[in-house]
């Protein structure tokens, strides 16, 4: 896989985050940049969920959103 199509993977998925969850910013999902960890950190912060809850969010997004593979 080429850097080019690593980079479109990751915008998407910065995108669908943004829909996702409208309270993180920006420069939230650039940390984030696909890191589960990260992520649930960030929904803890800005929604106030509990880890296990927040864990679970990340987990299905990333279900349900995996990174596509050329």
């Amino acid at each position: 896989m080429n850097e080019d199509t690593v980079n479109g993977n990751l915008m998407q998925l910065k995108g669908k985050m943004r829909i996702q969850w409208g309270k993180l910013t920006d420069d939230d999902i650039e940390q984030i940049a696909g890191n589960k960890d990260l992520l649930v950190g960030k929904l803890q912060e800005r929604y106030g969920h509990a880890k296990e809850a927040a864990g679970k969010a990340a987990e299905a997004f990333y279900d349900e959103h995996p990174p596509t593979v050329a």
